[in-house]
C-alpha cells in the first residue's frame, strides 16, 4: 500500500461548497486535479491538504 497526500489552494466558491485546485509537486502530474468540499466543512480555509491510499 502507497500514500500519498496532496495539496490544494482555493479556486472558487459556489453557493454550497469550495471548489480546491490542486497543487501538483514540481515536474508531476496532478492526481485530482480539482475537488468540491462543502462550506460547513471547508469553512474560510484557503488551503486543505487530502492523503490518498491505494489499496491492492
Amino acid at each position: 500500500m502507497s500514500a500519498v497526500t496532496v495539496n490544494f489552494t482555493l479556486e472558487k466558491e459556489t453557493k454550497n461548497s469550495v471548489r480546491y485546485k490542486e497543487v501538483p509537486e514540481e515536474g508531476k502530474a496532478p492526481v485530482l486535479g480539482s475537488i468540491y468540499v462543502q462550506k460547513w466543512y471547508a469553512g474560510s480555509s484557503k488551503n486543505i491538504s487530502l492523503t490518498i491510499e491505494k489499496k491492492d
